[in-house]
């Protein structure tokens, strides 16, 4: 995409643009949220309406991200005319490479920096089209706020921070260099599709290090704990494997088929995968599912004494579950906070002294 770079306003908006959107957007954010005792966390708020607000706070992210996305679509599209005929450039950095001239080889000049200094080694460099330059440097800065903003507004993407934002980026650049291909203009130009992308690895990795450290005080906490368990375990039975492994099953103990029926299957909504009677037609079991998590239930089918028995299940969106729950005449406690990661939670009784709690999900 071909960028006005003689434009000294563009070069500055551009600039500005991005500087404003990474440095102070977590600032304000942060600030804002601990005025209104909000969360950020997905942990229990102090602030009575905080649902609302939380709403409110990503509408507001939203909107933040489609001005973005608008002032990207001006200077990509609509900023310019269609040329008369399609235009393809893919020597890689071949515009960057023919903007200075050397009087040296790249490896003289690299150890002249290393041995004399940097200035030098700069002066055996001239710079004789700073146009290139410039235009390189703006095609990464344009999606620098895309790596930065897509896992800053949107939780699928901040679940995998590391990968997806700077994949999204690469599909974007590559989907945008093709439509100015289809509606001629600009060229389709692999310089591009490279600075596109190197700019959304560089605002993801901004992300992980401004945002995530300015809205998550403890970081610095969680990043010691998780390299002290990485240090120790590194030689132990399970570490190789930790990526793969994953609760998947629980065990409930209960007396009569029919609360299990009743109560997990037509109340909560779980599928009965298998059911499986003993050989002396006593005891049933049950295999229940729902999504990728499995609930094995062991009836006796006759009066038994059952020790008090948990089970804990993560979800999203706590306040709609906590409604259904209500609707469909389970009892449920008010918000609190789970004690090891301080999310927020609900917690209710089923059958046979089973205490199920439901995590909001980050």
């Amino acid at each position: 995409m071909t960028i006005p770079v003689n434009n000294p306003i563009t070069l500055l908006a551009i600039t500005l643009f991005v500087a404003v959107f990474i440095v102070l957007l977590p600032y304000i954010d942060r600030r804002v949220c601990r005025k209104l005792g909000l969360n950020l966390q997905h942990g229990l708020s102090d602030n009575a309406n905080a649902d609302n607000l939380l709403k409110l706070r990503q509408l507001v992210l939203y909107a933040v991200f489609l001005i973005y996305v608008a002032a990207f679509l001006v200077i990509v599209f609509f900023s310019r005319t269609a040329t008369d005929a399609y235009q393809v450039h893919v020597a890689p950095f071949q515009d960057l490479y023919n903007a200075v001239e050397t009087d040296r080889g790249l490896a003289d000049i690299l150890e002249t920096v290393f041995r004399e200094g940097i200035v030098e080694g700069l002066s055996h460099v001239e710079v004789i089209r700073p146009e290139d330059i410039a235009q390189v440097y703006l095609n990464v800065m344009l999606f620098v706020p895309m790596g930065y903003l897509l896992p800053y507004v949107f939780g699928w993407f901040r679940a995998k921070a590391r990968i997806r934002p700077v994949v999204a980026c690469f599909i974007l650049s590559l989907a945008t260099e093709n439509l100015q291909l289809i509606f001629r203009r600009g060229f389709y130009d692999l310089d591009d599709l490279l600075s596109n992308t190197i700019g959304g690895l560089i605002g993801q990795m901004l992300f992980i290090s401004i945002a995530y450290v300015v809205t998550h005080p403890d970081w610095k906490r969680e990043i010691r704990s998780y390299h002290r368990w990485q240090h120790h375990a590194r030689h132990m039975t399970l570490y190789p494997f930790a990526r793969k492994i994953g609760l998947s099953r629980t065990t409930l103990l209960a007396t009569y088929e029919e609360a299990v029926w009743d109560f997990y299957v037509d109340k909560l909504g779980f599928r009965v995968k298998k059911q499986v009677m003993s050989l002396d037609d006593i005891d049933t079991r049950f295999l229940l599912v729902m999504g990728s998590s499995q609930v094995e239930i062991i009836c006796f089918n006759k009066r038994k004494m059952i020790p008090v028995q948990y089970l804990t299940i993560s979800a999203r969106n706590l306040v709609k579950i906590k409604k259904r729950l209500e609707k469909n005449g389970i009892q449920v406690g008010e918000f609190h906070r789970d004690p090891y990661t301080d999310l927020r939670c609900l917690s209710f009784n089923g059958p046979d002294r089973a205490c199920i709690t439901v995590i909001e999900e980050p």
